[in-house]
Order: structure tokens, then sequence, then C-alpha cells
């Protein structure tokens, strides 16, 4: 499950998913995220790829890295 809240890409930049929405063809859920850095600009993604994980380096990992709920808990971005 996506909860909305500050996450952490696995390439270590931070964005804020601030919902879920429906594709009005194919009803596929996804996940409305929004990034922390540069223009901050909207992103949508499938929340089966969002929540997956990747190899690097051999290693799995998840792609996106939950923090916190709101920036107020996060340490620094």
């Amino acid at each position: 499950m996506i909860h909305l809240g500050i996450y952490q890409h696995y390439k270590g930049k931070y964005y804020q998913v601030i919902g879920l929405a429906r594709h009005s063809e194919t009803l596929e859920e996804l996940v409305v995220y929004q990034a922390l850095y540069g223009g901050y600009g909207l992103w949508v993604r499938p929340t089966k790829m969002f929540g997956e994980e990747v190899l690097v380096d051999s290693q799995s990992t998840k792609r996106f890295k939950f923090i916190a709920e709101s920036f107020s808990k996060v340490p620094s971005i």
C-alpha cells in the first residue's frame, strides 16, 4: 500500500506522494507525486511500479522508500 508522504528514490532524490488516481480508460491505479527539487514537477507512475523493487549493484531495493508522513518529520532534505 502506498501512503501519502515523503519518499526517497533509490537514486537519492526526494518526492512527496500527494495522492492516488485512476487512469480514465483502463482504471489502473496511479501514484501522483511531486519532486522536491528543481522545478517541483508533478509525476504519475503505476502503483505497482512505484512500490516495486529494483536491482542496484546486484542488490534488491525499493524503487521509492517511505521516509515520513510530512516535512516536519524529515531530518533534512
